[in-house]
């Protein structure tokens, strides 16, 4: 065996021998060079350069119809080969001087594009069918219908509309809602419920109202109940306003009496435990649990819960600033809505405490002038002690504690608190309400429970959304 290098026949050495001997290749110097460059003295071809060693092709593979082996191409495409003089396998890509258009430095033909479908060409259907799909993503967008009854054809743009949505709305019929009062009501009843002639306007509108009273509510929301004059009905205001949202609401409602006298808002629901807000200072260390907080509560028939103030007149000791917060901290771990019927003083620690923490304000007025002018005296005095904020967000609620007004023009009174706070709700008179005893939502008049919906909607509209 010569040497590499000095074997005239193998210059490439013993890969290229190997190569040559396993496929019959014929030596590169008894080949017959192509009219190129390298046959007239240019740079020599690669395979016949000193110590360039070629990887073995694969193994030749017989055509389908019996022809000249095919073979992948270097780069993987699936090309077929052009067989060589000698039966050595080359691509169509020549190193030594292919031409452009596939045509070889040899003078052979252009290489035949492979046909469709085989592994070296695409299908025009693929190719159609991804273009398509294509299309379908970037057009995914509802497209606009057609005529009821109309068919594919009949949509503008020819295209198939996505399917539609199985929503309760879209899949079942529009269906009149039932009566709830009045001679519809009946005529409902007594038709076996065939005969429905549809909701009242005074249905309609008490279901908006409950809509809003109904309006979602994050985290806990603090109402305070002010007024500067006595027996006006704010205690009887902050149980039914109570009541109301209690019952509607899935949420839990609390009302803490925080009037630093003895007050009255644990007598409006029954009584059924003689536990106070102070009890439960006393014992903060050791609620964990809303059932622990409800060992200190009473709650009523409309769910409304009454944390009741100190009732005992040997108790010196006044509910203070700190004491109102530390209470509210409590309680809004517990509940969502937190009333607080404040004592008619402006000027105790107490009402510090209310002011800094409350989320609205509702002024309670009676009918009577002096009701009024205390109720704009205590805007006054809210203004001048930097809650105008507060003072433009509140209720004004206009109770009427009396079966006449007088002589009083209430809708004067009602446009003066109008400039004044964001709204303005009226309440009759109730013989229920004047008992001063427990309130029961079911024992008042239509008028009263309608203006009660009005007012909790009117607070519920200032819920943060």
């Amino acid at each position: 065996m010569t040497e590499r290098g000095h074997d005239p026949d193998y210059p490439d050495g013993s890969v290229g021998r190997y190569v040559r001997e396993r496929w019959g290749g014929e030596p590169p110097s008894r080949r017959r060079q192509p009219a190129g460059p390298a046959a007239q003295g240019g740079e020599p071809d690669i395979e016949s350069r000193p110590g360039v060693e070629l990887a073995p092709p694969e193994p030749p593979r017989a055509a389908p119809d019996g022809g000249a082996a095919t073979g992948a191409s270097p780069a993987g495409r699936g090309a077929p080969e052009r067989a060589e003089p000698g039966g050595t396998g080359h691509t169509g890509a020549e190193p030594n001087g292919a031409a452009p258009g596939g045509s070889a430095a040899n003078g052979a033909g252009p290489v035949p594009a492979p046909p469709w479908g085989t592994p070296g060409g695409t299908d025009p259907g693929a190719v159609a069918a991804q273009e398509a799909q294509r299309a379908r993503s970037r057009d995914a967008g509802p497209r606009p219908a057609g005529p009821p009854g109309a068919g594919l054809r009949d949509v503008p743009g020819g295209a198939e509309p996505p399917p539609a949505d199985l929503s309760s709305a879209r899949l079942l019929r529009p269906a009149k809602r039932p009566p709830q009062s009045g001679w519809r009501r009946l005529v409902y009843v007594l038709s076996g419920r065939l005969i429905n002639p549809g909701e009242s306007p005074a249905d309609v509108r008490r279901r908006e109202l409950t809509a809003r009273v109904n309006a979602p509510l994050l985290g806990c929301y603090k109402i305070a109940m002010l007024s500067l004059k006595g027996g006006v009905g704010k205690t009887t205001t902050t149980a039914t306003l109570g009541s109301t949202f209690a019952s509607l609401r899935g949420d839990r409602v609390v009302a803490v009496d925080a009037n630093p006298d003895r007050g009255t808002l644990s007598q409006r629901i029954p009584l059924e435990t003689s536990a106070t807000v102070r009890h439960l200072l006393r014992d903060a260390q050791r609620v964990r649990r809303y059932t622990d907080v409800r060992a200190y509560t009473s709650q009523g028939q409309s769910r409304l819960e009454v944390l009741a103030s100190e009732q005992d007149p040997a108790v010196s000791e006044a509910f203070s600033e700190d004491d109102y917060r530390r209470t509210v901290t409590l309680l809004e771990h517990f509940y969502n809505i937190v009333l607080t019927d404040c004592g008619t003083g402006l000027m105790h620690s107490a009402m510090y405490g209310v002011l800094g923490v409350a989320d609205q304000l509702i002024i309670v007025s009676s009918g009577s002038i002096d009701g009024a002018r205390s109720a704009s005296a205590t805007m006054d005095w809210l203004d001048a002690h930097g809650h105008g904020e507060l003072v433009r967000r509140a209720v004004a609620v206009i109770n009427c504690v009396h079966r006449a007004a007088g002589g009083v023009d209430l809708d004067r009174v009602a446009d003066h608190f109008a400039a004044r706070c964001r709204a303005v709700v009226r309440i009759p008179f109730d013989a229920h309400l004047e008992e001063g005893a427990e309130v029961d939502l079911d024992r008042l008049e239509p008028a009263t429970r309608l203006a009660l919906l009005e007012l909790a909607a009117a607070v519920a509209d200032d819920f943060p959304s």
